[in-house]
């Protein structure tokens, strides 16, 4: 097997079906769960296509513990991802790669701003390239852009499957904010680095 061979499994979680995917002992990207095994494997591969020429390999054992911090994450336990496992960001720009490494380190029960976000990275005007980066996140939970909320509050984009439902439901199940609506009006601290 080279270092670059991509492998992928999906497996069952509290919340749904998982799929997680790595190049060579890195994770590469990750599907959030949902009840449909098959369209979880659908976004995964579709995912991965755009990342390589050659096929992925499916993998029912692949990185089994970080599959058994998944699975404890989803059923409540506070699992921190901010530095284990390593990740592959190739094929991002430099800018998606800095604001992914920085949304890395923002731990569990905390938010943080799009803006200021941004101004972590040194771009103090980048709130919307922020939003735009993170919607292109390939590896959700892993890099946690559920936690970067609109300055006012509002829960902004989340290109997840399941969509803004499940960022929402993400931070309830940290306790990271209490909504009403898709608002977010009490959260956890501000998360400063």
């Amino acid at each position: 097997m080279t270092a670059s061979m991509l492998r992928y499994t999906t497996f069952d979680t509290p919340w749904g079906c998982f799929g997680l995917a790595c190049a060579g002992e890195r994770v590469c990207r990750t599907i959030l769960p949902a009840p449909d095994g098959a369209t979880v494997r659908t976004a995964l591969l579709a995912g991965l296509e755009r990342r390589a020429s050659h096929d992925a390999v499916f993998e029912k054992g692949l990185a089994r513990g970080l599959q058994q911090r998944v699975v404890a994450y989803f059923e409540g336990e506070n699992t921190d991802f901010s530095t284990d496992p390593a990740i592959d960001l190739g094929g991002l720009g430099p800018f998606t790669q800095a604001l992914l490494t920085a949304c890395r380190q923002i731990p569990a029960g905390q938010t943080q701003t799009y803006a200021a976000l941004a101004r972590s990275i040194g771009r103090p005007h980048g709130a919307r390239a922020a939003g735009n980066a993170l919607a292109a996140n390939p590896i959700p939970l892993i890099v946690p852009c559920h936690r970067v909320l609109r300055t006012d509050g509002g829960l902004g984009g989340f290109s997840a499957l399941g969509g803004t439902a499940v960022k929402q439901r993400m931070l309830l199940h940290e306790r990271s904010c209490r909504f009403s609506g898709e608002r977010a009006e009490s959260c956890g601290q501000l998360w400063a680095h």
